[in-house]
């Protein structure tokens, strides 16, 4: 009988939702984060037999995260998540690797009697800024890796879209059509190969080709978008090796209004969300540099 052997393991504290209030001057600045943070290492001890001499609680790494917050600051989220990464692998000796994944919530400015207020504000209902960082200092890999994105953008365009010429087998029913609502919450991510990067320029720039193309491309099926989405992104900036994105197909259905004796030229639809057909893909440079371990999830499973 082969032995029994414990394989990869990590562990950390998800969800800190860390809220940071500049007040330096009487126009105040608000950034507004879900920060979850992984340590890797050799833990062995405490998963056979319960030694905990070599684990940082995740109390602690809890703490650090609101520390930072203050300590180092927190305006760009990559910047924020690079300083805890290299922290707890750089001064934490058991520590050979960190994973921290960051969602930010954006707010825009209150506007009273025309004017933007100082200090209140409305979260704004567009999408979810997103950043991962891996910082590592083991026999696997030592360097850092720095994941932007987004998640939650909604957008949709009434025309411009197609799906005809699809394979058809016994079971399928689906018409064709040349012109249909394209519709999808968007969820991109991109992978750097540096860390000296404006990131707050980057994100724009990247969110803005993003959309452009989701307009401007005649698209044939959600799968030709999304590689004009990567492929512009990539042209675009030079320092980003690959673009992932993960599209949900929100279907948008023609309603039937002929029991009322009306007709419905691609007019009035019946939003449907559930099933939805998934569409994914992954755009790259052919020479970009390997990922390592740029894509291990804090929350989910190591490969």
């Amino acid at each position: 009988m082969s032995d029994i052997i414990l394989g990869k393991n990590q562990y950390g504290k998800a969800e800190n939702r860390v809220v940071r209030i500049y007040r330096d001057t009487a126009r105040h600045e608000i950034h507004d984060v879900n920060v979850s943070t992984c340590l890797r290492g050799d833990f062995s001890a405490a998963h056979l037999v319960g030694d905990q001499s070599e684990v940082l609680p995740t109390d602690t790494q809890k703490q650090t995260a609101y520390a930072y917050a203050k300590e180092k600051g927190l305006t760009s989220i990559e910047e924020y998540g690079l300083a805890l990464a290299r922290h707890f692998v750089h001064d934490v000796e058991p520590v050979q690797g960190a994973r921290v994944e960051l969602d930010e919530y954006a707010w825009e400015r209150a506007v009273v009697d025309g004017a933007e207020h100082d200090y209140t504000f409305i979260r704004k209902g567009q999408e979810v800024r997103t950043a991962a960082i891996t910082v590592s200092a083991d026999e696997d890999g030592v360097g850092e890796w720095v994941v932007g994105g987004l998640k939650d953008l909604v957008i949709l365009k009434s025309t411009g879209s197609e799906f005809a010429g699809f394979l058809n087998d016994p079971y399928t029913i689906l018409e064709p059509t040349h012109d249909r609502v394209m519709a999808t919450s968007l969820v991109a991510q991109w992978r750097f190969t540096t860390t000296e990067v404006d990131w707050d320029a980057v994100y724009t720039g990247v969110k803005t080709q993003l959309v452009k193309q989701f307009a401007v491309v005649d698209s044939l099926a959600l799968q030709q978008t999304l590689y004009h989405m990567g492929k512009a992104v990539l042209e675009e900036f030079p320092q980003l090796a690959e673009v992932r994105l993960s599209a949900p197909n929100k279907h948008h259905f023609v309603y039937d209004l002929s029991p009322f004796g009306l007709e419905n030229p691609g007019e009035v639809f019946h939003a449907d969300d559930r099933p939805y057909g998934l569409i994914q893909a992954t755009v790259t440079r052919s020479d970009a540099p390997d990922p390592g371990p740029a894509w291990d999830l804090q929350q989910g499973w190591l490969a």
